[in-house]
């Protein structure tokens, strides 16, 4: 093979495998919520906790208030969750289901990321205390004015058990046996689309990942995407953005959660 011809087989590789991380030039945003910075998770299984919390930190921005939260925290307090409600999935997993993320806030509490950020050391003393505005919060006090219990709506679609009831959502990640309210796909796509027109995000789980809605958009030829905040650093293609077809979205969900008055948003 000449070197002209490897040089070219090389580009078209290149081209191939970036296929699904397009330059952000070729979207036009829809709607794009405002977002604390993208963080990152590491070698860590945390994207359960980091995709709920980023959508919390997005729904306080828009209400005119500032919160950063430390998906770290919510790491090291794992083990002494599973102790308190008896539960004990693969040992050393770190794997959930993001409902777990918002019943380990009313339990264990929640920190500022400047407290414990993405790369605090290993040994570091966990926070006793949250301090914002002058005042001195436990973090589980901290935790009740950052996300009230029953603040958020856990949901699902699986067509073959009874809709509009509860359901367990039946994956390894639930671990918990979380139940979660059961919808129509087409009824759960309309909540998702009005919730993010009305400005609200969505957080978005799969079997495989899971991440904040905060937008949507199109491309030239009218393709239509989610816009997802990811957890793998802003050094990823789109500032760490993921521009996700819209079939592949609603193909690949197994939960979404949403606050009670983004589901309830009128026609």
């Amino acid at each position: 093979m000449t070197r002209k011809w490897l040089l070219l087989l090389t580009a078209l590789v290149a081209l191939t495998g970036c296929n699904r991380q397009r330059p952000q030039g070729d979207y036009t945003h829809d709607v794009l919520l405002p977002m604390t910075p993208v963080k990152n998770q590491g070698k860590s299984e945390l994207c359960w906790a980091y995709a709920m919390l980023a959508t919390i930190e997005t729904e306080h921005l828009l209400r005119g208030d500032s919160v950063n939260l430390s998906a770290v925290y919510i790491g090291r307090k794992l083990a002494d969750y599973q102790r308190l409600t008896g539960l004990h999935p693969t040992p050393t997993s770190q794997r959930a289901m993001c409902q777990t993320l918002l019943n380990m806030l009313q339990h264990m509490g929640i920190v500022g990321y400047d407290v414990m950020p993405d790369d605090a050391p290993g040994d570091m003393p966990m926070p006793q205390w949250v301090f914002m505005l002058g005042a001195r919060y436990t973090p589980k006090e901290f935790a009740h004015s950052v996300c009230a219990p029953d603040e958020y709506l856990s949901l699902t679609s699986l067509p073959d058990s009874n809709y509009y009831n509860k359901v367990e959502v039946p994956i390894a990640d639930n671990w918990e046996h979380n139940r979660l309210l059961n919808v129509p796909q087409d009824t759960l796509r309309h909540h998702v689309d009005r919730a993010l027109q009305r400005r609200h995000p969505v957080c978005w789980e799969s079997k495989r990942h899971a991440m904040a809605i905060v937008g949507t958009a199109h491309d030239k030829r009218g393709n239509s995407y989610y816009v997802l905040k990811n957890s793998w650093g802003a050094d990823q293609p789109n500032g760490g953005l993921v521009y996700m077809p819209a079939d592949e979205l609603w193909r690949d969900m197994v939960a979404v959660y949403m606050t009670q008055e983004a589901y309830n948003l009128n026609n």
